[in-house]
């Protein structure tokens, strides 16, 4: 674009409008600058010093005071005088006698000539009034006669004067040929006029700036020339006059219209105060639906707008729509209030409640009130579980419930711990039920873990700040009681403190503190049934679980150390309590013995007790290690106390050693075979069976005693030191000296039963032998010459090698050391027998000779010890002389000697 060319205007916005009409002019080379615009002509009249010159394309210029349709010239230093390719239409809005003008009007055309006479008439208007929406003539085309418009329209007219006007028949009338665009350009027209009438004397004043200056710098020349030439003051006077007269006259003449005007205003202002407060007048009622929704944030910013809008007004009105206002927040507040009481209850629902409370400004503290209450309300619930529990155990126990077995998932049907329906339990059809006390603390816990929670969480956004809405500052935001933080941290000791000794009182009642009265210790609740063990574990990990998850919260002052002791005390007591359980159980073995041997290279002849006892053993020590021993994030060493350590010993000594009592039992009491019943009358009928009744159905004595003593050499030998080292794997302490304890016992059963078969199988054949050996009235001094070994002895050794293949069949292990001492018992007796003996004759000694030279032959394998220390230190002497002994044998036979 050259800034040389001629101005081209090739666009206006608005199109049309009165004098002063702000208009947007666009085209090209409309000046470079501000400096170079000279000149903006709008319909003739030059309105340069209203244009503001914002681009070489654009300016934006008030029309003056031209009328009629008419170009607009831009005139450029640099360019020159411009020409246009649009128009701008300009028109006077007619001025009733009531409106302000900025320019002379001419009344001679509105104003009847006899007004002076005192005898008024309407109006004459003109002719641009005749046309209120600006539609140009549509010149001599046919329109409808008034007798049509009748027809159509009988009860109206078409004069915008009288109370019947019909816009219908004004259109049909003047506009019937008008296209639809024309007459919504009319209706813009209309919109701008009744928009510039509605200007008040500001914007009115604001808008015609210049010709109001001209007007008081006119009267000012006047008022100066006047002054100049009237020395006198004689006609500034009388025009003083004059226009005073002129002004009651006005007045008495426009006194009934401005009265109209004046009560038309005041309705209007009256209409405008209500259009422009209506959030006021409407705010009960949306209030009100706010509330049924459940939009309280709307709620609570109409009622801040409202509070900080009106609460000081003196307006009448205003105060009694505002007390309205206030009455129903005050309503809001008590149900809001009423709400947050109520539990059990979210905790992003009560921060919601505690900040609208705080945002209304309500009365007191409801967050520390809400926190109170919510202890309490724990505290009820915790009371009432204990009660309910306590109730159904009473009535349960005529019933004669049986215990079941622990189950993984339990028949409990409750809704949300916390809930006024948790407290009721629904049982299962079973034949067994669950003991009340595992379902009063899983319920417990559960009541503890699902709502300290919540209750702790509270605390800390209350004392931090976090309930407090960012919105409020001054005088009235909402201020800490920091002085209520440990009576905070007194409440939470107290619940837990609580809930600790309801589950002492249930399952430790020996551990309650010392210093509760025996009133405080009957309202935690005495209970009667006895837990069995297998139950135990259950408790133990719903309280580990509980701690747990209340770890995760930094609970304060002593509270972390009530409840990790009371998870410590309950391993503890879950660990004696099954070691004890266990005990019992081996010590019961007895009852299930079949008298079955089953044999193999490792541990010869055993029966099934020995793999039962180190069962029983062994699933204890992982049962404790999974529920007990095992410690999560943040939980003590169990085996951290010195007195736990020893009492741990002290049981795990007595488990190990349980199963002596067992053995000793099956050796020495008789058991019928195959029992397994341990009821009362099982066992009268045991011990009460006749004789013959209990050879045929048990076991020999000496059968019992080999067996017997197999299993506590293969239990002694093999299974204690599995044992032992299982339970040092899972942290058990002092288990040397618990193995050492435990070897004693098992040797001194050892040596019992050795000694108990040694006796039972020795005795007859001890006893015997005298006897034997005199038999058919042999006498050693008349004793023939000597034929062989005498079947006495022969008998001596069948019957020791019934003793060997008995013993055999159960353990080869032992049959040296049964043999050994058998064949010390059956030598120390003929040697005994022999030596009584007061005469021999020769036959005589040569046939006791032969017989224990036969019984040594036979037995050589099994000699004793001093008979080995006999036959070494014999090869010593003859390893000593053999040269001497060359003398008496050959050297051949002395060599076998010695080898041999």
């Amino acid at each position: 674009m050259s800034r040389s060319g001629p101005p081209l205007v090739t666009g206006v916005a608005p199109k049309e409008g009165p004098p002063g009409t702000r208009i947007t002019i666009r085209g090209e080379n409309l000046g470079y600058d501000p400096k170079d615009l000279i000149g903006v002509k709008i319909c003739g009249v030059d309105c340069l010093l209203a244009a503001d010159w914002k681009s070489p394309s654009k300016i934006i210029a008030r029309s003056g005071p031209g009328k009629g349709k008419g170009d607009i010239i831009v005139i450029t230093k640099s360019g020159g005088q411009g020409t246009c390719t649009v128009g701008f239409k300009g028109y006077y809005v007619q001025i009733g006698p009531l409106q302000e003008s900025a320019i002379w009007i001419d009344e001679s055309q509105s104003v009847s000539s006899n007004l002076r006479h005192g005898r008024p008439s309407s109006p004459l208007f003109s002719k641009d009034d005749e046309d209120p929406l600006g539609i140009s003539d549509e010149g001599n085309q046919a329109k409808f006669s008034e007798e049509d418009l009748l027809e159509l329209f009988p009860e109206a007219s078409g004069n915008m004067s009288i109370e019947n006007f019909s816009s219908s028949w004004y259109l049909l009338e003047n506009h019937h040929s008008t296209s639809f665009d024309d007459l919504r350009a009319g209706l813009a027209h209309m919109k701008r006029k009744a928009k510039h009438r509605s200007e008040g004397p500001i914007a009115f004043v604001k808008t015609n700036l210049s010709s109001t200056l001209d007007c008081l710098d006119s009267l000012q020349n006047m008022y100066s020339k006047f002054c100049t030439d009237d020395i006198r003051g004689e006609f500034i006077n009388s025009y003083a006059v004059l226009l005073m007269q002129a002004k009651s006259c006005a007045d008495g003449l426009f006194q009934e219209v401005l009265g109209r005007k004046d009560k038309a205003d005041s309705t209007r202002n009256a209409l405008s105060v209500l259009q422009r407060f209506k959030f006021l007048f409407y705010l009960p009622l949306n209030l009100q639906r706010n509330i049924q929704k459940g939009d309280y944030n709307m709620v609570i910013n109409d009622y801040i707008r409202a509070r900080s809008l009106f609460a000081d007004t003196q307006v009448q009105v205003f105060r009694k729509v505002y007390k309205e206002v206030e009455n129903q927040i005050n309503e809001f507040r008590d149900m809001l209030k009423q709400k947050l009481m109520e539990l059990p209850n979210s905790l992003e629902n009560q921060k919601k409640l505690i900040k609208y409370l705080i945002s209304l400004e309500c009365s007191g503290d409801p967050a520390w009130e809400c926190l109170v209450n919510q202890q309490k309300w724990l505290t009820t619930i915790l009371l009432r579980c204990k009660e309910q529990h306590l109730q159904e155990e009473k009535e349960s126990q005529p019933n004669g419930d049986v215990f079941g077995t622990p189950q993984k998932t339990s028949n409990l049907s409750r809704a949300k711990p916390g809930d006024s329906n948790s407290l009721k339990l629904e049982h299962g059809s079973s034949k067994f039920t669950n003991p009340q006390r595992i379902m009063y603390i899983e319920e417990l816990c559960e009541i503890l873990t699902y709502n300290l929670p919540d209750l702790w969480k509270l605390g800390q956004a209350y004392f931090s700040g976090a309930l407090i809405v960012k919105e409020q500052t001054g005088e009235k935001a909402f201020k800490i009681d920091v002085s209520k933080h440990s009576q905070f941290k007194q409440m939470i000791t107290d619940t837990i403190s609580l809930f600790s000794n309801l589950v002492r009182a249930a399952f430790l009642p020996q551990t309650l503190p010392e210093k509760l009265s025996a009133e405080d210790k009957t309202k935690y609740g005495q209970w009667n049934q006895v837990i069995p063990g297998d139950w135990l574990p259950s408790c133990v990990r719903h309280i580990r679980n509980c701690v747990w998850s209340l770890s995760l919260l930094d609970l304060p002052g002593e509270s972390p150390t009530v409840i990790n002791d009371l998870a410590f005390d309950m391993r503890t007591n879950c660990m004696f309590t099954l070691l004890k359980q266990a005990i019992s159980d081996i010590q019961q073995l007895h009852i299930k013995e079949t008298w079955i041997v089953e044999t193999d290279d490792e541990s010869g002849g055993t029966t099934q007790l020995p793999a039962l006892f180190e069962n029983i053993v062994n699933e204890t020590i992982q049962h404790l290690h999974e529920v007990v021993v095992q410690n999560k994030q943040g939980e003590p060493e169990i085996f951290g106390q010195r007195t736990v350590q020893k009492d741990s010993t002290q049981l795990c000594s007595e488990l190990l050693q349980a199963f002596v009592p067992c053995l000793d039992c099956l050796a020495f009491t008789p058991v019928m075979a195959g029992g397994s019943s341990n009821t009362a009358d099982d066992s009268k009928k045991r011990f009460s069976t006749s004789s013959m009744d209990f050879e045929e159905h048990s076991l020999q004595f000496d059968k019992r005693l080999i067996i017997m003593l197999s299993n506590c050499s293969h239990t002694m030998e093999r299974i204690i030191p599995r044992l032992v080292e299982n339970l040092n794997k899972h942290g058990y302490v002092e288990m040397n000296k618990a193995l050492q304890t435990t070897r004693e016992r098992y040797e001194e059963l050892d040596s019992k039963l050795f000694e108990a078969y040694i006796e039972e199988k020795s005795n007859p054949i001890v006893g015997a032998i005298e006897q034997n050996m005199y038999r058919g009235r042999f006498d050693w001094k008349t004793c023939r010459k000597p034929v062989g070994v005498r079947n006495y002895l022969k008998d001596v050794i069948m019957k020791m090698i019934e003793v060997h293949a008995e013993v055999f069949a159960v353990s080869p292990s032992f049959v040296t050391r049964v043999t050994q001492k058998v064949v010390e018992s059956v030598s120390e007796e003929i040697t005994r027998v022999i030596e009584c003996v007061t005469e021999f004759n020769e036959h005589g000694k040569l046939q006791a000779r032969v017989e224990l030279k036969a019984l040594q032959e036979t037995v050589k394998l099994y000699i004793t010890p001093h008979a080995k220390l006999l036959e070494d230190l014999l090869n010593k002497y003859k390893s000593q002389m053999k040269f001497q002994m060359m003398c008496f044998y050959g050297d051949s036979l002395l060599r076998n000697s010695v080898s041999a």
